[in-house]
């Protein structure tokens, strides 16, 4: 049977004036299309950090929010929301020898701030790790920070990730090293280089007795940057509300035959949101609080783009955020549905359900809580500081087969899921951006 997408034409006639146009008019499927399929096309490699397709997708992302007629934000000269500098770390090459056995380059991975050598087994602290992610045995916690570190994974535990909380269908021991090794590959970030020197190897040793190991390291500078752009709010210009989603994804992975992750769900479909609830909101005008748009960086390799803009506003002025991820296909609930992460921590989710009373939309509560999600997106730095941050997604993430693979790409996608779930959006954040309503706020985390 044919999925219906619907948003009952006669709400439009109980809308307030400020909002009585209509939004499938004004947020064209067409539009949609065209925005979602530039982000996810391969000429964006994957929108990596660091990588020219990134900058690519950054450089699209300023075009539409000037031809949208938006302005950057307060005190900024660009659209380019630029990170202090960081460092990025690579390892170019390594090579591991363990009692005189040379250990194969797809069986470790080096992962250092400088490059080292190692000629024997003086200051190396030997660490043996039951599963990926798992509990560390030896050495003290998984915490500690060492000089010299080579970390031995045990693959005869009972499962590859013990973790309740990681994402996505179960992986072998593998497919969980190749992923770590290839995140490593691609280089690490920070403030500064980490002093660790750290050997992560598949496998086990009875009882080491010589070792040699090496890695050859770069060091360069890391431009990070958001894409954000304000709407100034009328009367309420100092109280904030925030539309994100992050537009980096994984970018290419050597070896695989569809080397490109194009991240068409994950989350270009978030991204596209946000640039569509912008040109929205602009044509109809009529906002009391400013209403900022932010494409955030690096989400896949640690929230660093997140991170930055929560040090740039007052968190205390921002009334709600409302982050876009992964709405590409139909959640569990069915079509015309989405579920927002962390329901049960403000009364976010049932204003925007009574601002769509009359149609078919319906929010519900994160039907994934072992996955705690709410803690795991671009919302959760202003969440923790109390601010009604939260994540609208329509993921079946513990079943979806294209989650994190090449696989990832437009013909994938529901674009009919994802126009309707920005319509929605546009009507149920309606009285939230005019100041009607102000959600509670979140109790702050507690470090």
């Amino acid at each position: 049977m044919m999925k219906k997408y619907i948003l009952a034409g006669a709400l439009l006639a109980a809308v307030t004036a400020g909002y009585a146009q209509d939004v499938n008019k004004l947020i064209d499927q067409k539009d949609v299309e065209r925005i979602i399929k530039t982000l996810a096309a391969d000429d964006m490699q994957g929108r990596a950090t660091f990588s020219p397709g990134i900058d690519k997708a950054a450089t699209f992302i300023e075009g539409e929010f000037k031809k949208a007629g938006l302005q950057p934000l307060t005190g900024e000269k660009g659209f380019r929301q630029n990170i202090p500098p960081m460092v990025k770390t690579t390892v170019l090459k390594s090579a591991l020898t363990i009692n005189g056995e040379v250990i194969p380059a797809n069986k470790f991975y080096a992962s250092s701030g400088a490059s080292f050598s190692w000629t024997d087994l003086t200051g190396v602290d030997i660490v043996k790790q039951t599963g990926m992610g798992g509990r560390r045995q030896g050495g003290g916690p998984a915490g500690d920070v060492g000089k010299k570190r080579l970390v031995l994974i045990d693959t005869s535990a009972a499962t590859p990730n013990p973790n309740a909380n990681a994402a996505g269908p179960k992986m072998s021991f593998a497919a969980m090293f190749k992923r770590s090794a290839d995140r490593v590959a691609a280089g690490a970030i920070g403030a500064k280089a980490s002093p660790d020197q750290t050997i992560t190897m598949l496998g086990s040793f009875g009882d080491i007795k010589t070792i040699s190991a090496s890695a050859e390291v770069k060091v360069e500078d890391a431009p990070l940057f958001n894409v954000a752009a304000m709407i100034p709010g009328k009367s309420k210009q100092d109280e904030f509300v925030v539309f994100s989603g992050h537009y980096d994804h994984l970018g290419i992975q050597k070896g695989a035959a569809d080397s490109i992750f194009n991240g068409a769900d994950d989350d270009a479909s978030g991204t596209t949101a946000m640039i569509s609830l912008a040109k929205y909101f602009k044509k109809i005008g009529g906002n009391e609080r400013t209403l900022i748009f932010v494409a955030f960086c690096a989400e896949e390799i640690g929230g660093f783009g997140a991170r930055h803009f929560t040090t740039t506003v007052n968190a205390d002025k921002v009334v709600a955020m409302f982050n876009i991820e992964m709405i590409g296909k139909d959640s569990k609930f069915g079509p015309n549905t989405a579920f927002i992460t962390g329901y049960e921590r403000s009364d976010f989710g049932p204003i925007l359900q009574k601002n769509l009373e009359g149609t078919a939309f319906k929010f519900y509560p994160d039907p994934y809580p072992d996955q705690n999600l709410f803690y795991r997106s671009d919302n959760a730095t202003l969440a923790r500081l109390g601010v009604p941050a939260h994540t609208i997604s329509t993921d079946k993430i513990d079943i979806d087969p294209y989650y994190h693979q090449a696989t990832d790409e437009y013909k994938t996608l529901d674009v009919n899921n994802i126009v309707s779930t920005i319509r929605a959006l546009a009507l149920a954040s309606r009285t939230i951006i005019s100041g009607k309503d102000t959600p509670t706020r979140i109790p702050k985390l507690e470090r």
